[in-house]
């Protein structure tokens, strides 16, 4: 009864907004949504207590399909890594929805959006209590749908309503690649359970597919297909395009999407498959390179974004690199436990994002903000929790958990271990850096404001201070609170997690040089110091250095040229493609000889017969003897003879 209390109450919350939003009010919407929410979110604390380290068990809600033999229930799944996760989605976003009273205090649909939100967040919790793929898959693209709805809630803007239709389209491809990686798995073990296919995959080790003519290995081939799915959702190199845009959606909304739930489905999904990938090895080889390629190339660009929830997102893109490279290297504890602790933190960043912007009047350019720390001190303080437990320094949450990663980089056996690790500490020094840069440039120095701005600035009121400080206990606590989830013996996690008998990367984590141990803090300290240096020290630096690289400053700043890249191989093509379609066959033949084309024969016959009413009495008889020598003719001459 505890789980289907807690998963469904947010559903109850969106159905009661939604349906009744207009007789509840905006107060009374705000009240039932957050109220269910936190009831939820007490259930998964209670459930932290109850079920961390316990067996598996599911509780059943209802047949769901019955087709001949194919049988599919509906029930929730509740081991270790669903009670982190249902933990994780229901305490963040219970605090998001409360900092959401305050910050849509003066929106003019403020039902809708409530609804929304306990909407998006009762689908991410179907998707990690998911007990079959089917129900996996349908979590997934409710989550998708919520998030298209959040990101172009303003729909009035165009650039709201273009960044919803990107991410909706962008995580098609991947959804695509995980419809498929479904498939093959019903395809190869008669079944999409996941007792089946985690009981059965060790006996189908070795095992290959036709695809197209050729053979492949069929663990291999359903891990690629699940990861590209988790590449779209989690915004992985090549798919990761949708993610900064997303950021036109309220600021609540950037902090659900962004910290706790939508982009760390992906990583979900390979630690639940953990089975499957211990038996899939170049699966594996691939996640640890997409994986540490995206957190460099995201922190590269996170260098050179003025504005502040942009600097954020690149920053999630960036962690989300760290998640997959550590389940890439076989560590994947280490990858939901900086899963965890990053929800803490990122959420308190980007809702402190939000107070900034609340403050100043709705400006996010960095360079129009300065000398803010006098003024909210409040926001300021957690902001720069929030920044340090980011960049991991001693003693944060993200500190144990990003450490975690780079050790056990090392100490792996993958064979992109090591590109791996150098990629991450290399991410580490920039994400201190920009990280650093972030908080000079809106809080230290002279204001860069407008003068008239400057005087409005003000502190957030308690409903958005109080969840900030709740979030920085957590980005303060986590770290320690989850050290069990490294345990080397693997019992902390009761099976949720699986590793096979030559993994023993958390063992070998333990016993890597101190110098890889300290690695990580010196680069923090390198990056925080080079920032104070270009942002406090020197605030002409940074200017000068841009003017000196200004070729790899402009490729950096245009985020690596993807989204022209992809106008031009993708977007371009299709559109003349398109019009080729339209003009050529919609227009020209489809339109031209059907229905436009019977309409004009129609048009023409009728006007030749019009041509025959003339009124003239002595037209119509001589019609009639035409008529009258053409049947007895026919009978003459067809029927008689």
């Amino acid at each position: 009864m505890l789980h289907l209390v807690l998963v469904f109450s947010p559903l109850l919350g969106a159905l009661l907004a939604g349906l009744f939003g207009r007789r509840l009010g905006d107060r009374g919407a705000q009240l039932v949504t957050c109220g269910l929410m936190v009831v939820s979110a007490t259930c998964s604390v209670i459930g932290l207590f109850l079920h961390l380290g316990e067996p598996a068990f599911k509780v059943p809600v209802l047949r769901w399909i019955e087709v001949g033999s194919f049988q599919v229930d509906w029930a929730l799944r509740v081991d270790t890594l669903s009670t982190v996760m249902m933990f994780v989605v229901s305490f963040v976003s219970c605090f998001i929805h409360i900092y959401s009273i305050g910050y849509m205090a003066h929106d003019a649909s403020v039902p809708r959006f409530f609804a929304y939100l306990s909407l998006f967040t009762f689908m991410m919790l179907m998707l990690v209590t998911s007990d079959n793929l089917l129900q996996l898959y349908f979590g997934w693209e409710g989550v998708g749908v919520a998030s298209y709805l959040l990101i172009g809630f303003w729909y009035t803007r165009p650039s709201a309503c273009a960044a919803a239709i990107k991410a909706f389209i962008v995580n098609r491809v991947g959804d695509f690649g995980l419809a498929l990686g479904v498939a093959l798995c019903f395809f190869v073990f008669d079944s999409i359970a996941y007792d089946v296919i985690f009981a059965e995959a060790a006996g189908h080790a070795g095992e290959t597919v036709q695809v197209f003519g050729l053979s492949a290995d069929a663990l291999t081939l359903i891990a690629l297909l699940l990861f590209v799915g988790a590449m779209g959702k989690s915004a992985q190199l090549g798919l990761h395009t949708w993610l900064p845009d997303a950021m036109e959606g309220p600021t609540p909304v950037s902090a659900l999407i962004h910290a706790a739930t939508m982009v760390t489905a992906g990583v979900f999904l390979v630690a639940r498959f953990s089975p499957v990938y211990e038996l899939a090895p170049a699966a594996l080889a691939v996640v640890t390179v997409v994986g540490a390629s995206t957190a460099f190339f995201a922190a590269t660009v996170g260098l050179t974004q003025f504005d502040i929830k942009r600097v954020i997102a690149y920053s999630t893109c960036s962690q989300l690199g760290y998640m997959f490279f550590a389940c890439g290297v076989g560590a994947y504890a280490a990858g939901i436990f900086h899963l965890m602790t990053h929800a803490f933190f990122k959420a308190l960043l980007f809702l402190g994002a939000g107070s900034v912007i609340h403050a100043m009047s709705d400006e996010q350019d960095m360079r129009r903000m300065g000398g803010l720390a006098d003024k909210i001190k409040i926001t300021y303080a957690m902001m720069w929790i929030g920044t340090l437990a980011l960049v991991g320094f001693p003693g944060t949450a993200g500190f144990f958990s990003k450490d975690a990663i780079l050790e056990a980089a090392w100490a792996s056996h993958n064979a992109f271990h090591l590109y791996a690790f150098w990629l991450g500490l290399a991410a580490a020094v920039l994400t201190a850096f920009y990280s650093g840069r972030l908080m000079f440039l809106t809080f230290h120095g002279e204001s860069r404001a407008d003068p008239h701005v400057m005087e409005h600035v003000h502190e957030s009121p308690p409903v958005m201070t109080v969840p900030l400080v709740v979030l920085a206990v957590g980005a303060l606590l986590a770290g320690w609170l989850g050290k069990g989830m490294l345990d080397a013996e693997g019992a902390w996690w009761a099976g949720a997690i699986v590793t096979g008998p030559d993994n023993h990367v958390l063992h070998a984590m333990h016993e890597v040089p101190f110098l890889v141990k300290l690695a990580p803090t010196l680069a923090m300290a390198t990056g925080l110091g080079l920032s104070w240096l270009f942002y406090v020290k020197m605030p002409d630096l940074p200017e000068r250095v841009a003017t000196a690289l200004r070729p790899l400053h402009t490729f950096l700043y245009n985020k690596w040229y993807f989204d022209e890249l992809y106008d031009f191989l993708f977007v371009r093509p299709a559109l003349v493609l398109g019009r080729i379609f339209w003009q050529g066959g919609d227009v020209g033949i489809i339109d031209r000889f059907g229905p436009d084309g019977v309409a004009r024969t129609a048009l023409a016959g009728g006007a030749r017969t019009v041509r025959l009413q003339t009124g003239y009495v002595y037209h119509y008889a001589f019609a009639m003897l035409i008529g009258l020598v053409l049947l007895v003719g026919l009978y003459l001459f067809v029927i008689g003879g």
